[in-house]
């Protein structure tokens, strides 16, 4: 099981790595001055292959964490509190992918309406996903 654990945290890592740096993108996406054709098709270029690898990385992460999450037989159970508040962030946490992914769609068609600064914040969300996740696993407060 520790092998299991140590590559589910891998692909964790890097699943996050992704999910922090896709909306960093779509910043960059939203200062494109108007006729700017060629810069944003390179950051389009650039966050569809993010969002490709981001999404290959995610499935991994998550099969790992199934397998764990079944393998120690924790399940969805009152004395595992944590481990319940830790399956709706990561529910919570695919939801934010799949929201990149239709940002990036909204992109892709000309129909991307937020400004940079709404994309700034946006980016700060899978950081405070991680670190409530982080803590959840961590020091198991509940």
């Amino acid at each position: 099981m520790l092998w299991i654990k140590a590559f589910h945290i891998v692909f964790v890592a890097s699943w996050f790595a992704g999910l922090f740096y896709l909306p960093r993108i779509f910043v960059n996406l939203a200062m494109v001055p108007p006729g700017s054709i060629a810069e944003q098709e390179r950051l389009l270029l650039m966050a569809r292959k993010l969002a490709r690898f981001t999404t290959i990385l995610m499935v991994p992460a998550v099969a790992l964490g199934l397998w764990l999450w079944l393998g120690y037989g924790i399940g969805l159970n009152p004395q595992a509190g944590w481990m319940n508040a830790k399956l709706l962030l990561v529910l919570v946490t695919m939801g934010y992918h799949h929201w990149c992914m239709r940002h990036l769609k909204q992109f892709e068609t000309g129909d991307a309406h937020h400004s940079h600064v709404w994309y700034r914040w946006f980016n700060e969300l899978p950081v405070l996903l991680m670190v409530g996740v982080v803590v959840l696993v961590v020091v198991k407060p509940f």
